[in-house]
């Protein structure tokens, strides 16, 4: 299956904002290239990228919403054709497109774990999933995409509570909030789906608005 090989930090520059790509690294200043004290590269990857002392072009309006777009797509590690058939479940849906779309993004199994502060990255929890370390009501589940509904149980395999990165990332985690939508036992590393996630209990740099019109215009 395609993915993404190249170096995470690059999509943050692109989109001139954190998405919070690489875990702990994120979080911490001056590790981030973006916020870094010294010599900060808040500016585009690549030959043609806006390096100190050059000014950033005035972005269209199409430029604006595609980079939304991307930004979202980042967030949660999708590729397009992927992202595209999401939208267009959203748009089938009754309500706001554009929530419907983030709600279905949150209730990703990798997104979940994620969540449940399992692992330090989505791309890590992907991984936990990927390789057969996730249940989900009791059964083995290795497909990142897989949706989570109400009352699903989400907890890790008996060989998985001991990995040291699974430890690292609880305690790292400790004292962050988990989303009103999770309940979480962190003593048995399990969690239940209590609610679906309404748009604002999802903290994301997005305004998914423009995301629903980027594809009502192409």
């Amino acid at each position: 299956m395609a993915r993404y090989k190249d170096a995470r930090c690059k999509l943050c520059r692109r989109e001139g904002v954190k998405l919070f790509l690489k875990g702990e690294r994120c979080y911490t200043r001056g590790k981030c290239p973006i916020d870094k004290a010294v010599s900060p590269r808040n500016y585009p990857p690549g030959q043609h990228g806006l390096g100190r002392g050059r000014r950033r072009m005035k972005a269209s309006d199409f430029s604006i919403r595609l980079r939304e777009k991307q930004k979202l797509r980042r967030i949660y590690g999708i590729l397009e054709t992927q992202f595209r058939n999401y939208f267009k479940k959203a748009a089938r849906q009754k309500g706001v497109t554009g929530e419907n779309l983030i709600r279905m993004l949150e209730m990703r199994l990798d997104n979940t774990v994620y969540r449940m502060g399992l692992a330090m990255s989505r791309s890590g929890a992907r991984q936990l999933v990927s390789h057969g370390h996730v249940l989900v009501n009791g059964k083995r589940a290795n497909i990142p995409s897989h949706q989570v509904k109400i009352d699903d149980v989400i907890t890790l395999a008996e060989k998985a509570k001991g990995f040291d990165a699974v430890k690292y990332s609880l305690e790292w985690n400790a004292s962050r909030l988990m989303p009103e939508w999770i309940s979480f036992d962190a003593k048995q590393t399990e969690g239940k789906i209590v609610a679906e996630p309404s748009r604002d209990q999802v903290t994301l740099p997005v305004e998914e608005q423009l995301v629903v019109e980027y594809y009502s215009r192409v």
